[in-house]
């Protein structure tokens, strides 16, 4: 099973099959169909009202992720992959990374995802720049 993620704003169908992972749908026009909802890595609304400072935010994400188990996680995932005949699974939310110090869930859940399973998750969103090295 393939897994990246991207922002609803910067999905485009070639990338493969955009599941939603936020507490609330975009209240836009996607111009694409959602393939799906990934409940188990989706934060709370609880979580997201908290307004907690990344370091917070990451500790207790992880702790919703633990208490679900990756084995439910992994088994949900591949559910969303069987429905869409194994294409690659685009985790959603609406958070762009493409500024210094932007982040959000994506992030904390690829690191956990890699932790778990040894299995890299793709970021396909713009990523901030990195500067050119200083001659001086």
């Amino acid at each position: 099973m393939q897994l990246a993620t991207c922002t609803y704003q910067e999905f485009t169908l070639n990338m493969g099959a955009p599941i939603r992972t936020t507490a609330g749908a975009p209240r836009w026009p996607l111009g694409y169909q959602l393939a799906g909802h990934a409940k188990l890595v989706t934060p709370t609304r609880e979580l997201l009202a908290a307004n907690l400072p990344e370091d917070a935010y990451e500790f207790s994400y992880r702790r919703i992720l633990n208490g679900h188990g990756i084995d439910r996680i992994h088994a949900e995932l591949a559910a969303l992959a069987a429905h869409v005949g194994g294409a690659r699974l685009v985790l959603l939310c609406f958070d762009k990374l493409d500024k210094p110090g932007n982040w959000c869930h994506r992030i904390h859940l690829a690191r956990w995802y890699l932790e778990q399973t040894g299995e890299e998750v793709f970021e396909l969103g713009a990523k901030p720049l990195t500067p050119p090295p200083s001659l001086f």
